[in-house]
């Protein structure tokens, strides 16, 4: 379980990636989304609100994955995703 400080800074994250997407429709009406500067995160719906959950989920998972890994997070507006590691 995540504190509740770290928790709330990944939604910030979040939220704040989920404002930079690129969308686009796909050639059978599925919608995909992007975010510059989030290298490989990609999320695809049905509908830009069911892309838009994806990306929130992809988010997350990417940034909690980077953290696991010891690999930095890009600050995105004035946000950024710092842990330190437990002694």
């Amino acid at each position: 379980m995540l504190a509740s400080g770290v928790a709330s800074m990944i939604v910030a994250y979040i939220r704040q990636a989920v404002g930079r997407a690129r969308y686009a429709v796909l050639e059978d009406g599925a919608v995909a989304a992007t975010v510059p500067g989030l290298r490989g995160v990609i999320a695809v719906g049905r509908t830009k609100a069911a892309c838009r959950r994806e990306l929130a989920s992809v988010i997350e998972e990417w940034v909690l994955v980077r953290v696991a890994r010891g690999l930095r997070v890009p600050k995105l507006g004035g946000v950024e995703v710092r842990v330190k590691r437990a002694s």
